[in-house]
């Protein structure tokens, strides 16, 4: 995942769900974009004129981290801690926690769920984000 100056990718969208942030990554996360994801997160969590409880990152688009992006989740989870809110990681695929472990990344301070309806229950929301079933 390199830093590809003459593509401009987008920015990663930052949602405020009340006091949670939902940030969902998809394909490819080039390294000045990570980077900017930190910087965002951090900024919305200091500056918020709600106090931000909970920050979910759902993984659940990527296929592959490498060590640089598997660096900067562990460190927008610390730098959340020190602003007194969690960090959860959602629908990561088994082939990305096989990388992160063969590449010898611990990711303290961030927990993990299996998607991002239960990470919003760990944070203790109950949002929806599956669709109405029919009939319901």
């Amino acid at each position: 995942m390199t830093d590809h100056p003459a593509l401009h990718p987008e920015p990663v969208p930052v949602l405020a769900l009340g006091d949670i942030l939902l940030v969902t990554l998809r394909g490819d996360l080039y390294d000045g974009v990570a980077e900017q994801l930190q910087h965002d997160i951090t900024h919305r969590i200091a500056n918020s004129a709600v106090p931000v409880n909970g920050v979910v990152i759902d993984l659940s688009g990527v296929e592959i981290v490498d060590s640089f992006l598997g660096r900067v989740l562990a460190e927008i989870a610390a730098s959340a801690s020190l602003l007194a809110t969690r960090t959860v990681l959602a629908g990561m695929r088994p082939a990305v926690a096989i990388t992160l472990v063969e590449l010898g990344l611990t990711l303290p301070g961030l927990v993990t769920a299996l998607d991002v309806d239960r990470a919003l229950a760990l944070l203790g929301r109950a949002f929806s984000t599956a669709p109405p079933e029919a009939g319901a």
